[in-house]
């Protein structure tokens, strides 16, 4: 069997991972918080047939040798954590991360979840939670009568009473950030979860020691650049093609072989 054929499916199949990747991506175009991915391509083993530096003979060496690649494969799909636009929408409860730093949720098995979609919502407690009802950590909560919520640039929580005016801090929404955020494991749900390749969480106040400042009323939408996956999506689609044709010349030489030897 012609061992183009082999390598030719291997790259029918790494592009047709990447083009996955882009369309997960223009998917989730306007979701909030949401990391593109980006697909990493490896080369296969290569077969040596003459090694490189190998005696030609006695007293000469081959320049390049003799190598035959197998192919390609995909070996990651790394998330890109730059930053996505700040979205105004003059909502209290809203808050977007301007700069490094996610907020964290707990999960309903006393786990701790990481997220930047800061649209936050009260349940039927008066405690912030984001859209899938998971409590924020630290938790807060909104006490009853509040007339007017702030949060500050530092994470600062503060209530206004409607009855007496009086302004009461309540708590700090703090932040967590990673040495390599893109070893997160993506769950679902605009959620991360800590990981070996990610490293240990560093929990600190927004605005101090790298953290990023918050922002009230606002969001942090995808950061997908559509223009840019278009573009991909067109360089993908002639690479497959590309592939295609290899494997009909393979088939057209094969076929002229069997037709003709």
């Amino acid at each position: 069997m012609n061992s183009a054929l082999w390598v030719s499916k291997s790259g029918l199949s790494a592009q047709n991972t990447r083009l996955t990747t882009i369309s997960n991506n223009l998917a989730n175009v306007s979701t909030n918080g949401f990391k593109r991915d980006r697909a990493a391509f490896q080369d296969l083993l290569y077969q040596i047939d003459r090694q490189p530096g190998g005696q030609s003979s006695q007293n000469t060496e081959l320049p390049s040798g003799l190598q035959l690649g197998t192919g390609v494969r995909v070996v990651a799909t790394q998330k890109q954590f730059t930053e996505g636009n700040i979205e105004i929408t003059e909502q209290a409860l809203d808050v977007a991360v301007n700069g490094r730093g996610f907020f964290q949720v707990l999960n309903p098995d006393g786990s701790v979840s990481y997220t930047r979609d800061g649209q936050f919502q009260l349940n039927n407690a008066g405690q912030l939670v984001n859209a899938q009802g998971l409590t924020i950590d630290p938790a807060i909560t909104i006490p009853d009568g509040t007339q007017t919520i702030t949060i500050g640039m530092d994470g600062v929580v503060g209530v206004v009473d409607a009855a007496t005016g009086t302004t009461t801090q309540i708590g700090n929404l703090t932040l967590a950030d990673f040495s390599n955020p893109a070893g997160l494991e993506a769950q679902g749900g605009n959620l991360f979860r800590e990981t070996a390749a990610s490293g240990a969480p560093v929990q600190g106040e927004a605005g101090q020691g790298g953290f990023g400042t918050l922002i009230q009323g606002a969001i942090e939408g995808s950061n997908v650049n559509v223009v840019e996956e278009m573009v991909n999506m067109i360089e993908t689609q002639r690479a497959y093609e590309m592939n295609s044709k290899v494997i009909s010349t393979v088939d057209q030489m094969l076929q002229y072989a069997s037709q003709n030897l």
